[in-house]
């Protein structure tokens, strides 16, 4: 079993497959490595593809509590990079994934090839802080008092998740199934450090203007939360796409993998290829008609 060991002692399993540029893939919090199977396939024809559990999901370590912040995430996604021996990578992280690999462009802009920022967006809108944190909070109630094989019947069917239930029953089924199967203790200190205490995104405005890496911004038409968040992203990032899967709920990647794996994969040639651009200046003059006074 191949684990990556972090810098203050926990160890990350891993899985790895193909050759070329390294690929990252970062799971969501309902989620695990497994749920990146059908693009560990996909893009493991062509490129070093990477799938990790993070901290609380075993077989990687499920460390005490204080251990999980959103930094701690960001720096994971480091401690595998180092363990495969990739000094630069494309990332792509969805959702609680997503917000890592964001934060990982800010911070280690000479260790990102590419960023993929995938469903991110929740509690990040300012009026919707308050009450994100006070979901969080019930749901790590929840996930103790219940344990995680009832805490997934519940989670699972959120109203962002439904639409992957009515298009695919079988593929929904798995995916509730392995949510079943993680660890009560993870998931309520992962719920606790690392989602209901990372920065609002709008408090992230300037570091994201300095985002100098490609990225892709995607999420689905009906995931309410990331909608104005994803707007928010592609307006900051001068670097940034913004693409918006439709008829699609918050688990992008398995709900839709043929069209999620078709806008990372035409992103990747680009990026690749030196072709993905930086926004020319003059579409953000403000102007609707771009016509001054007078003319």
């Amino acid at each position: 079993m191949a684990t990556a060991t972090s810098k203050d002692g926990v160890k990350l399993y891993y899985e790895a497959t193909g050759e070329g540029p390294t690929v990252i893939f970062v799971h969501e919090f309902a989620g695990d490595m497994r749920a990146w199977e059908l693009q560990m396939r996909h893009f493991g024809r062509r490129y070093h593809c990477v799938a990790y559990n993070a901290r609380g999901y075993p077989p990687s370590d499920v460390p005490e509590v204080g251990m999980y912040s959103q930094d701690i995430a960001r720096d994971d996604i480091l401690t595998v990079m180092d363990a495969v021996g990739s000094e630069q990578a494309h990332i792509v992280g969805l959702s609680m994934g997503g917000f890592a690999a964001l934060h990982f462009a800010m911070e280690y802009p000479e260790r990102t090839l590419s960023a993929v920022v995938a469903g991110c967006g929740y509690g990040a809108e300012p009026d919707k802080q308050d009450q994100f944190r006070r979901e969080t909070a019930v749901t790590a109630r929840l996930i103790e008092r219940q344990g995680a094989t009832e805490f997934a019947l519940a989670y699972s069917l959120g109203p962002t998740r439904v639409q992957f239930q009515n298009k695919n029953p079988r593929g929904f089924q798995e995916f509730q199934d392995q949510l079943a199967e993680h660890s009560t203790d993870g998931a309520a200190r992962t719920i606790l450090g690392v989602q209901r205490e990372r920065p609002s995104l709008f408090q992230l405005k300037d570091r994201m203007a300095k985002i100098t890496a490609p990225t892709l911004v995607l999420t689905g038409d009906e995931d309410w939360p990331c909608l104005l968040p994803g707007i928010l992203m592609k307006e900051c990032i001068p670097t940034a796409a913004l693409v918006v899967m439709p008829n699609c709920g918050h688990t992008i990647n398995i709900e839709d993998p043929q069209a999620f794996n078709s806008a990372v994969d035409r992103f990747l040639a680009e990026v690749e290829s030196g072709t993905w651009p930086t926004r020319d200046p003059r579409a953000m003059s403000g102007a609707i008609l771009g016509l001054k006074d007078g003319e």
